[in-house]
């Protein structure tokens, strides 16, 4: 039975062949530079394999370069694919023909399917070369995927289909594309790896399927296992965010030992500069956690700004001398400590996380929040709108990583898109109480069972996670 099952990835120089390759494989492979035919020689890739022999490779290939010359001399030849093959350009005088020589020949000798990239940017009306290197694939017979690449920012999926939709009527004349799909090289997400694999199976010859079904499933459990670290090390940071607190000494002791307000709030100060840090870090930590489950390179320490100083819950049942330190705060506004945080430039809004995750928060997240709960101990712990904003940067986090492709770099910096707030919004909307539930479960100290804690927070955190996810990709498969 065959082991073996290979995808030709093909395009116009110039176009972002190495850099996908790269992203889909986890590693640094070839050249990714901004020019033309900087990859010259067809080169093989495994892209997963399994334990009894099955093999997915991927072929990185040289881009089409004087596409308008080539067909003219195909079609001016009696048997195209035998002169073509038989003939010998050199690669230093006639470059652009050269590396088009060599990707039709890795089509025609390798290919199981074609992964046409097109730089979705392009008007289709306006993009001849496109045609014309379809008519030089259809001498090969292989089935051609036309993937959708540098397709700007995240789009919902109507708009998505709309630009597929664009190219497939472009492309009715063509018989030899059987689907278009997106893929971008710079910000897909393993979702839609797997809906590419699930797709590519409809059109794989019959004595194949039975092994690519086999390399199929385990490219879908190697990148679930991926997602399910990540929810472990994500379920960590959001379950130490519901526990975290401190205390602050008691102010009628502090009085007693001859210390007054200006003692108690540097006393409040110090915890909360404590606190804050500690978040940073707890990011810091669990970011560098993700981008190394996703095989990325880079650091977050540069990435990470402190999350928003801000909020504080406290208890509501405090002495009177701490209670007037905070200028009698009620329903969460006032003077003391709230005027303290905010006059050090700390607001809800203020802090980021991976370049400007703090955007888009909505009236769930709106209020400053500065909350009290029951207790006795004068202990301070975040509020829950302030937890609420560390559960959403976490779940932003993740998605950031999670779409990073690696065909960029290192691991840097970037502000959200739009889709990703509302939709992150939204999930947590739709799972607001649980949510809050974990918050309040975080504050009873004495009765918590750490374990039992972090196990739910993991699973909030993931069915919320997979939620942004089915909301952002309609073909979201994950058990």
């Amino acid at each position: 039975m065959e082991k073996l099952v290979t995808l030709s990835l093909i395009s116009h120089t110039n176009v972002g062949k190495t850099t996908l390759a790269r992203t889909l494989l986890r590693r640094d492979v070839g050249q990714a530079l901004d020019q033309a035919h900087v990859t010259d020689l067809s080169e093989a890739y495994e892209l997963i394999s399994t334990e009894d022999g099955n093999e997915l490779r991927l072929w990185d290939t040289p881009g089409f370069g004087d596409t308008a010359r080539l067909l003219k001399r195909l079609k001016q030849a009696d048997k195209p694919l035998g002169w073509f093959v038989s003939t010998v350009w050199d690669r230093f005088a006639d470059r652009p023909l050269w590396c088009s020589q060599q990707a039709i020949k890795n089509v025609r000798d390798e290919a199981d399917i074609v992964l046409y990239l097109i730089n979705a940017s392009e008007n289709p009306d306006e993009s001849s070369y496109v045609d014309m290197e379809m008519e030089i694939l259809a001498w090969t017979s292989k089935p051609v995927i036309v993937l959708l690449n540098q397709v700007g920012q995240p789009q919902n999926p109507n708009e998505e289909n709309h630009e597929e939709k664009a190219w497939r009527k472009h492309f009715t004349d063509h018989q030899i594309v059987k689907e278009v799909a997106t893929l971008d090289a710079y910000a897909r997400c393993w979702v839609q790896e797997d809906a590419l694999l699930r797709l590519l199976g409809k059109y794989i010859l019959p004595e194949h399927e039975k092994t690519y079904q086999a390399l199929s499933e385990a490219w879908h459990a190697k990148n679930l296992a991926v997602f399910e670290e990540s929810m472990d090390a994500l379920s960590g940071l959001d379950t130490s965010a519901a526990t975290d607190a401190q205390v602050i000494p008691p102010s009628s002791r502090l009085q007693k030992l001859g210390f007054g307000r200006e003692r108690l709030n540097r006393e409040i100060e110090a915890v909360r500069k404590d606190m804050t840090e500690a978040i940073s870090s707890r990011f810091e930590k669990t970011t560098d956690t993700l981008l190394s489950l996703h095989s990325l390179e880079g650091k977050a320490r540069e990435e990470i700004q402190d999350l928003a100083h801000d909020a504080f819950g406290m208890p509501d049942r405090v002495n009177e001398s701490l209670w007037a330190a905070f200028g009698g705060i009620a329903g969460g506004a006032g003077t003391g400590l709230a005027a303290d945080v905010l006059s050090g430039g700390f607001s809800f809004f203020g802090g980021t996380i991976l370049g400007g995750l703090a955007g888009g928060i909505s009236s769930l997240l709106a209020a400053k929040g500065y909350n009290f709960i029951a207790g006795s101990d004068n202990k301070v712990r975040w509020s829950q709108g302030h937890f609420l904003e560390q559960f959403r940067r976490a779940v932003l986090a993740y998605l950031a990583v999670a779409h990073f492709g690696r065909g960029r770099g290192e691991w840097r910096k970037g502000a959200p898109p739009q889709l990703w707030l509302e939709a992150t919004m939204a999930a947590i909307k739709e799972n607001a109480d649980v949510v809050v539930e974990l918050w309040k479960e975080g504050g009873k100290q004495a009765a918590i069972d750490p374990e039992a804690l972090h196990g739910r927070t993991r699973k909030t955190i993931r069915k919320v996670t997979v939620r942004v996810l089915e909301k952002l990709y309609l073909d979201t498969r994950i058990p």
